[in-house]
């Protein structure tokens, strides 16, 4: 009972850094439409997991996905910028300089960003783009939970096993034949807030 107690305590302060996100404006449709960006090349899935640079524990969870639009699914994220449409934790427009403002914004002395991406078919992509278009906003603490249940319906990844850690979900895509895997450090102080505040997205 006792350990069962701390895991417990455990999951609910390791997640806690994915339960602050902020009240978003709902981009409206036209802005989605008008913003769309696909990156050149084949289509992938690249998962984001933010560690810890302490204890190695992972803090949140997110997708991007690359198919006839590049978009991140970003459950309980706390990524916000004016420039970037969102709707219902779906971030649009994931241009080359949103894509490192993202990164960047997440990256800091305490925390750096694991990307691990991943070829599929373009019929992947687009099913796991609708997941997450129909997923709907997620609530605080449930980033990799989400984003684990999205993997686990796109044909292909329903060996994924349901998980509320990060670095747990990391670990199950590392082990899949083709992942590269990178690593992304910042050493700024501050935190995920203060890092969208000083990016700056061209038009």
């Amino acid at each position: 009972m006792v350990v069962r107690a701390f895991g417990a305590l455990g999951v609910c302060v390791m997640l806690a850094a994915c339960a602050e996100a902020p009240d978003i404006p709902y981009a409206s449709d036209d802005r989605i439409k008008r913003s769309a960006y696909r990156a050149p090349g084949p289509a992938t899935l690249t998962l984001f997991t933010m560690v810890s640079n302490r204890s190695g524990r992972g803090a949140h969870s997110a997708l991007m996905i690359n198919g006839s639009q590049r978009v991140i699914f970003d459950p309980a994220g706390s990524f916000t910028n004016e420039r970037v449409p969102e709707q219902q934790d779906v971030l649009y427009g994931v241009s080359p300089a949103v894509l490192a403002g993202y990164k960047s914004a997440h990256a800091r002395l305490t925390f750096h960003v694991v990307t691990q991406t991943i070829e599929v078919t373009p019929e992947q992509a687009e099913i796991a783009l609708r997941l997450a278009e129909q997923n709907g906003a997620v609530a605080g603490a449930f980033c990799t939970n989400a984003t684990t249940g999205l993997l686990r319906q796109v044909p292909g990844f329903g060996d994924i096993k349901q998980t509320f850690f990060p670095t747990n979900l990391m670990e199950q895509m590392s082990g899949r034949p083709g992942v590269i895997e990178e690593r992304y450090y910042e050493d700024d102080d501050g935190t995920i807030i203060d890092g969208v505040e000083g990016i700056v997205i061209p038009d």
